[in-house]
């Protein structure tokens, strides 16, 4: 069962009449092992119907080894899902399948870009654009703590607190290749664009949204958050909802 925390439209300038994830761009975020999610984030796909559907999971060159239609197998096999990484491509495949016809296009950062962006920095990795997606500046303070603290407890506590602001730094990358994608994939098809990414990401306090908001400030844009067990994820949302929780192993035991 599904609860909804918050949903705010006004924002956007949205008629009261208008649904939930009504927008340009919908931000369809996850716990990345839980399988209810995935299997809202299929529901809201089909529903949708989509032009594009954006992945964080994939890079730009998995993404056009998208097969439209194909199999789960195949589609696994197409993406070399099996080395990438990310949960059971089972989980992920009902979503492709909602929307057969949608274009597909990956968001995702390589280790490669991400340990470039440690060593070269932030705007010099991301390329040509940055300046309009805001990474040429630095972090408020008060966020830039936060979010060093976030990746801090994310990481065990057991990160070098000199690495902190570089592990910032690849998020806020990810955030805005995860823009940059979905406004490449608005342009290149009219839209609606839904993109599939972790709930980090989908914050609208300060994930992707921010990011595109800053890029294209005309595109309207939902994101959804998804928590468990009546808990919340971190961070503002314009619709929160809730699925049961899933069993996890400690991440941190191998620390203790």
């Amino acid at each position: 069962m599904r609860y909804a925390f918050a949903l705010v439209l006004c924002i956007l300038g949205l008629p009261a009449s208008a649904g939930p994830f009504e927008a340009d761009v919908v931000v369809l975020g996850e716990a990345h092992d839980n399988p209810h999610h995935h299997a809202r984030q299929a529901e809201v796909v089909a529903e949708i119907q989509p032009a594009a559907l954006v992945f964080e999971m994939l890079t730009d060159r998995q993404a056009r080894a998208h097969i439209p239609g194909a199999d789960e197998e195949t589609l696994a096999a197409a993406f070399d899902w099996s080395v990438s990484g990310w949960p059971a491509f089972s989980m992920y495949y009902p979503i492709f399948a909602a929307a057969p016809e949608a274009r597909v296009f990956g968001a995702g950062v390589t280790r490669v870009a991400a340990r470039q962006a440690m060593s070269d920095g932030l705007a010099f990795t991301f390329g040509v654009g940055a300046g309009a997606y805001g990474l040429n500046d630095p972090l408020p303070p008060e966020e830039q703590e936060s979010r060093e603290a976030l990746q801090m407890s994310a990481h065990c506590d057991a990160l070098p607190l000199d690495v902190l602001p570089a592990m910032v730094d690849i998020q806020r990358l990810r955030d805005a290749q995860l823009a940059k994608m979905a406004l490449r994939a608005f342009e290149l098809t009219g839209g609606p664009v839904v993109v599939i990414t972790g709930n980090g990401h989908a914050r609208a306090d300060w994930g992707m949204p921010v990011y595109l908001r800053r890029a294209a400030p005309e595109v309207t844009i939902v994101s959804l958050g998804q928590g468990e067990d009546a808990r919340p994820p971190a961070g503002t949302f314009d619709v929160i909802e809730d699925a049961p929780t899933i069993e996890r192993p400690d991440p941190c035991a191998g620390f203790k």
